[in-house]
């Protein structure tokens, strides 16, 4: 790259774009040693707003071999909600260690990523957004796809990130990207404040030039840390965790990304405390250790919520308490139940009117089996949560046996892939009913096994974080588990998992509808209105004609994958070992029955009914909401 000779010394001549590109090639994170690229490759669609300053910059830094010591890979998306989906799960299988960037074009394009920031955010997982934007000049204004706001000429379209990001900046001047940039990737690498960060970028600044001073661009090693908990908060959680009677651990997502299970289950020894999880935290204990009694909440098991229901203290390792983890307030009924949370977060930390404990997971959990010395669980309380699991397991045995049905339950096809995937393999899921079945019936024997994304429940996320996933951990089988209404969504990224030569194992279900919303809607007396797929039927004028003739198996052989079609379990069986052993990506299509059976629970969902109808199925579950309801109270 030629340098002109007006250049003050000790700067490069780069663009915005080629700056922005070479600083992220060289960001490191390191924790406990290990050290690793924080940004390893950027997801991209190119468009006006960027194809000539990010698409030109990452062009240059792959090529010209002057651009830096650690070339920027590019990978080539098909929608751009689709990659940021791709990075959030590649992220969380690097338990929040590296983070990939996306870069999209102006209007449509950068807006496309608002649901996947939305997602990262929510879900606490670190993802770097580069939406273009408008002119910073405003020569040309309107430019094509420009939002004209008749109050403020600086807003766009991109302002809609900033709710739903952790650190958002437009960079309207060359040397803004300076701080911005060092900004960005505190947050990134900051596990108590990160999720989506977006830099905006207005298309002409992108393609400005400017002097850079070098030292901009070395080699920067951000350390992921591990706070320690203050001994004053320490000794309070255990004063509170000594009276315990029937104290309970809730395991999340934080207790997966700090890498805590070794602590966990050390801690579930030295104790005897039983440990539930949420969707995010499952497999930080291994299914196979005895105090391993599994998912609590809306779609727990009942042995799970038993317990949560007669527990007198709670003890939340990074979890952040949905709505689905407490049972929408009514799962921990004891009038004397206390709350002790571990977790990073200080906003996490104080729910519940809590005793807080602002610490890593790990480091909480060894520092707290320290501080309780001798103190252990009464050997009852430890019977009784094996006593229940036990129950629990010999309940559900026959939610993994044929039924007297054509077409099998889609819990059959869970407890096959759970007997058949190994240890470290990892099985996604996001939306509908699935993801409620699976935390009730899934035994996750590692913490990479389970990769549920539930906090944002985004239908569309399977398919891409497959792609993800893969590239994270390469040596996994990677399962995507998707509903038909789901693949309807977003089939995109199945050309980017054909381009790119990835195995992943596509698994979806048909059941023509929307099975999860289907059985919601009719125990809310709405008869599953509107929830199956059908022709309009000329004579009622209703959807309820014959099923819609959508090919889903022909349209995934269009993208040139392979497709196995089964409508039995032991076929099933057979697709997924010769899935398995395939060198390239494979889909295997299920037909199984919409109306389950599905596992049986006692947890409850807060979905409010309608307090006046004149239909009798309306009014009937509005009675039952209103009981339903009774238990559900603020935890003070």
């Amino acid at each position: 790259m030629s340098v002109p000779s007006s250049t003050p010394a000790g700067t490069v001549r780069l663009t915005v774009a080629q700056a922005l590109v070479r600083f992220l090639a060289a960001q490191f994170t390191e924790r406990d040693g290990v050290r690793d690229r924080l940004i390893p490759g950027t997801f991209g669609i190119f468009g006006h707003g960027n194809v000539a300053g990010i698409g030109q910059a990452l062009l240059q830094n792959a090529t010209d071999p002057s651009d830096g010591e650690n070339p920027m890979p590019y990978y080539q998306a098909r929608n751009e909600q689709n990659m940021v989906h791709s990075a959030v799960a590649y992220a969380r299988t690097t338990n929040r260690l590296q983070a990939f960037a996306c870069a999209a074009s102006i209007g449509p394009g950068s807006t496309n990523m608002i649901t996947g920031a939305a997602l990262a955010t929510v879900d606490r997982i670190p993802v770097l957004l580069l939406p273009s934007d408008i002119f910073a000049t405003r020569t040309v204004d309107p430019v094509l796809q420009q939002l004209e706001d008749e109050t403020a000429g600086d807003v766009s379209v991109n302002d809609a990130f900033r709710p739903v990001s952790r650190y958002f900046d437009r960079i309207s001047r060359p040397e803004q990207l300076i701080p911005a940039a060092l900004q960005a990737m505190r947050v990134l690498t900051d596990p108590a404040e990160t999720g989506a960060v977006t830099l905006s970028l207005p298309q002409d600044v992108q393609a400005e030039a400017f002097d850079w001073p070098l030292e901009f661009f070395r080699e920067r090693t951000w350390h992921v840390a591990r706070p320690v908990p203050e001994p004053a908060a320490l000794a309070r959680a255990v004063d509170v965790i000594r009276s315990a009677r029937k104290p309970v651990v809730i395991a999340g997502g934080g207790a997966i990304y700090s890498e805590a299970s070794g602590a966990l289950a050390t801690f579930a020894d030295a104790t005897g405390i039983p440990v539930l999880d949420t969707q995010a935290g499952k497999g930080a204990l291994s299914a196979d250790h005895p105090l391993a009694i599994g998912g609590v909440g809306s779609t727990g098991n009942n042995a799970a919520n038993d317990l949560a229901a007669e527990a007198d203290v709670i003890i939340g390792v990074g979890t952040r308490y949905t709505d689905f983890t407490t049972a929408s307030h009514t799962a921990f009924r004891n009038p004397e139940a206390r709350f002790v949370n571990l977790n990073v977060k200080a906003f996490d930390a104080a729910k519940h009117s809590a005793t807080m404990v602002v610490t890593d997971a790990r480091a909480g959990l060894d520092a707290l089996r320290e501080a309780l010395g001798t103190y252990r669980a009464p050997a009852p309380h430890g019977e009784r949560a094996q006593q229940l699991r036990a129950q629990w397991e010999q309940l559900i045995e026959p939610c993994f046996q044929p039924h007297d049905q054509e077409l099998p339950a889609q819990t059959e096809i869970f407890g096959a892939l759970n007997e058949m995937m190994g240890d470290e393999d990892i099985v996604i899921n996001a939306a509908g009913s699935m993801p409620g079945d699976l935390q009730a019936l899934w035994k996750a024997r590692s913490p990479i096994q389970y990769h549920l994304e539930y906090g944002y429940s985004c239908m569309g996320y399977e398919l891409p974080a497959s792609l993800g996933a893969k590239m994270a951990s390469p040596t996994s089988e990677v399962v995507a588990i998707i509903g038909d209404g789901t693949f309807q969504m977003a089939p995109q990224e199945i050309a980017t998992i054909v381009a790119e030569r990835v195995k992943v194992i596509l698994v979806i279900l048909q059941n023509h509808g929307w099975s999860s919303i289907g059985s919601l809607s009719e125990s809310h007396g709405s008869q599953r209105f509107g929830t199956k797929y059908r022709m309009r039927n000329g004579e009622t004028g209703m959807l309820d004609g014959e099923k819609l003739p959508f090919d889903i198996p022909a349209n995934i052989r269009s993208y040139g994958l392979e497709v196995q079609e089964v409508s039995d379990t032991a076929a099933f069986r057979e697709a997924y070992r010769r899935a398995e052993a395939s060198t390239e990506a494979t889909a295997i299509v299920v037909n199984t029955n919409l109306y389950g059976p599905n596992p049986p629970g006692n947890g409850w969902w807060d979905v409010p009914v309608s307090q006046v109808s004149r239909l009798d199925s309306t009014q009937q579950a509005s009675t039952e909401y209103e009981a339903d309801k009774a238990p559900q109270r603020h935890y003070l």
